[in-house]
């Protein structure tokens, strides 16, 4: 044989790999050819060229190269730049401004697209046709161009394309909790993306391409600091840090906010107070909120933890959260800038029901905060836990602006190990009827404004990303961040929508692993709630990190009753679960009549809220016929046997996908089995304890004793100091 064809077959090999290889660090943004070279060879034959505004500003110039690199990807064609329109076929980016748009675009089509929004149309002329992407400002036609790709990647025609599209939230945004020495505080995929040591003047390419993701999607704001805020990133060396990184995101109108930490007067302005009232302490405040604005002409304004946590706060001057966040709201009103104070608030002396605290404490502020001052509301009334009911503020505080604190990153659902789809939980919550201005006030419309008529509305969504070369750790915890900005630009999407635009975009238009990736999506959330805290169970992770179980976290784990497990199971022989009740802590109060009589029923209120509202005697008979321990011992079990059914989906698809991304995901569900199976046997060995009763038949037994699981001690944990 010639010594030619082993070195052949070998190169062939090498290429094959290089092409198939993936290491999911392009996001949905992949722009491969059209699979179907009948569609590619149409779609080529459609676009001529690319017709842009002249003096387009950079968000234009931006639309423009994701044009012209899309149409490469996708159609292998070079297609050109032009001033004007000089052939059929082509695609033209325009705005109101040129006279011709009013005789093809009507004044309705402008108004519903808005400020932000766009217009795609397909359009005759002269015999041939043109692709309008067309919108009041140039963000617009940014969001477009990717709007207009995006329906190419999905292999949608071209012939009758005729949608205008808005956002319904008018800042977007990601929250991100890093930390300046680049620790992510629960963040699961590396370090911080912010290189601080080497800004302004090293900057890593990786700012753009973050830009542009979000640009993808629509989000236009992000929060680059902790909420556990630091004054120094106040200081002039920091901003002009910030300033680049601004720099970088402008282009894809992209806006930066900062975490203000409540303190900074005095760590860094040298003032012995930072009281709300003090004059000296506005004008600190309004001094240094100019020197933002100079530095940062589009900065956003301020995201504020404060009197949580340790945090400081207006509280430690005997001021109000209003009194703290009107005198930032204050100094930023001048350039339009905003105050987002979270209303993840509760204190160590207030020994009411935990999940009660945030509408005692800002209840009766409602109507006394700024005009640009909103209330970040996480979406339930704990913390982001596997499944919560809504957070009672949102109807609340009628006269007060609120937003939607979401969180991307899985603290609670595994962190980068397990897969868990949350768009599902957040529709859940985003479609919740709040009841507060009648039937139909749902949360999705108090966050966007429209059942309030208040504006500005913001979403937030506690960021997934890092340093890791596929952004999020976990591959298919890319879906949580397309999720995130799909639905803060149109909440009503369906999950099964976003799910399969992101299958396709994200491993192509196989219709097996379409199908076969989304159905694992789409359950994926539910089987973390069933092995972990099913039937209203909440918060019995471990202490600390909150990786894994640890229902038996008590005083001697933790600081305080509300951060120990057993503050919330209260697991007994009688029993298990929280009376809030009017028999108990009365949470339940501060829901509408509708939601009362819903949950306040032991009989009608919904399994899966079953041991959040209520305390239920082990042999309560279950809408299946089962004593409450029975049912609790099969969600857990059932919770294990999805893992499974999860790795024989993904294994099925093995000869479909690249290796490399199906290593990546087959290891991390095989992770996500052994803990299923942690979690079920350190929690039913936990609870049999008091319950005295045998796992029912078809609960696998737990291969070691209590003690075992006790006394294991996790270390150096992602995402935890």
């Amino acid at each position: 044989m010639s010594p030619i064809r082993p070195i052949l077959a070998l190169l062939t090999l090498a290429s094959a790999l290089t092409l198939h290889a993936d290491d999911g660090y392009r996001l949905w943004l992949r722009y491969d050819p059209v699979a179907d070279a009948a569609r590619r060879a149409a779609y080529a034959g459609t676009i001529s060229e690319i017709v842009i505004p002249e003096s387009a500003p950079p968000v234009v110039a931006s639309a423009r190269d994701e044009l012209v690199t899309g149409f490469r990807g996708l159609l292998g064609v070079e297609v050109p730049v032009v001033a004007q329109a000089t052939r059929d076929n082509a695609v033209i980016l325009a705005t109101p401004r040129d006279p011709w748009i009013a005789a093809i675009i009507s004044e309705a089509d402008l108004r519903e697209a808005g400020v932000e929004g766009y217009i795609l149309r397909r359009i005759a002329h002269e015999g041939g046709h043109r692709t309008l992407i067309v919108a009041n400002r140039p963000q617009g036609l940014l969001y477009g161009a990717f709007a207009l790709l995006r329906h190419l990647q999905l292999g949608q025609p071209l012939e009758k394309l005729n949608l205008v599209s808005a956002p319904k939230i008018q800042r977007r945004l990601l929250n991100h909790w890093d930390d300046m020495n680049r620790h992510v505080e629960r963040g699961y995929a590396g370090f911080s993306l912010w290189e601080w040591f080497y800004l302004p003047e090293i900057r890593s390419p990786r700012y753009r391409d973050y830009a542009r993701a979000l640009a993808s999607l629509g989000l236009n704001g992000t929060v680059i600091t902790n909420v556990n805020a630091n004054a120094q990133i106040l200081t002039a060396p920091y901003l002009a840090k910030v300033a680049a990184l601004a720099q970088e995101f402008r282009p894809w109108g992209v806006r930066i906010y900062l975490t203000a930490r409540f303190s900074a007067p005095i760590e860094i302005g040298g003032l012995k107070t930072a009281d709300p009232l003090d004059p000296a302490v506005a004008a600190w405040w309004q001094d240094k909120v100019a020197e933002i604005y100079r530095a940062i002409p589009d900065f956003g304004g301020f995201l504020v933890k404060a009197n949580s946590e340790g945090q400081p706060g207006p509280q430690d001057y005997k001021r109000t959260h209003a009194d703290g966040a009107n005198l930032l709201a204050d100094a930023l009103q001048p350039y339009n800038g905003i105050v987002m104070w979270r209303a993840f608030v509760y204190s160590p002396e207030n020994n009411e029901d935990r999940v009660k605290q945030a509408v005692t404490e800002f209840g009766p502020l409602d109507g006394k905060f700024r005009q640009n001052v909103i209330v970040q509301i996480k979406n339930g009334p704990l913390d982001f836990m596997p499944r919560e009911p809504f957070s009672p503020l949102f109807c609340a505080m009628p006269n007060t602006r609120l937003a939607a604190e979401l969180q991307i990153t899985q603290e609670y659902l595994g962190q980068s190990i397990d897969l868990a789809f949350l768009a599902p939980m957040w529709r859940e919550v985003l479609d919740a009827d709040t009841y507060a201005n009648g039937k139909g006030t749902t949360i999705a419309s108090v966050v966007d404004g429209s059942a309030k008529l208040q504006h500005p509305s913001v979403i937030a969504g506690v960021a997934n990303t890092g340093t890791d070369r596929n952004w999020t750790g976990h591959l298919l915890a890319q879906a949580n961040w397309y999720a995130f900005g799909r639905l803060a630009w149109d909440h009503q999407l369906a999950s099964e929508k976003i799910a399969d635009e992101w299958t396709r975009l994200t491993f192509g238009h196989d219709e097996t692993v379409v199908s076969t990736i989304n159905k694992m999506l789409l359950g994926s959330r539910e089987t973390v709630v069933n092995y972990s805290m099913p039937l209203g169970l909440t918060h019995i992770m471990a202490e600390g990190h909150h990786y894994g179980p640890g229902p038996w976290v008590d005083l001697k784990g933790a600081g305080r009753p509300d951060w120990t497990s057993v503050y919330y199971h209260k697991a007994a022989a009688d029993g298990i679960g929280f009376d809030r009740t009017a028999t108990g802590s009365n949470a339940l109060a501060q829901y509408a009549p509708e939601w009362q009589k819903l949950w306040g029923n032991l009989e009608t209120c919904p399994e899966n809220l079953l041991l959040w509202f209520h305390r239920v005697p082990w042999d309560h008979k279950m809408k299946s016929g089962r004593p409450l321990w029975d049912e609790l011992c099969l969600r857990y079990q059932q919770g294990v046997d999805e893992v499974r059914a999860l790795r024989r989906d993904w294994d099925s698809l093995k000869d479909r996908l690249d290796a490399e991304r199906f290593t990546h995901v087959a290891q991390r569900l095989a992770r996500q089995e052994k803990e299923a199976i942690h979690w079920r046997d350190a929690c039913l060995l936990y609870f049999q304890q008091f319950s005295k009763r045998p796992l029912p038949a078809g609960v696998e037994p737990a291969a070691q004793p209590l003690e075992h699981y006790t006394s294991q001690i996790l270390r150096n944990m992602p995402g935890h100091r």
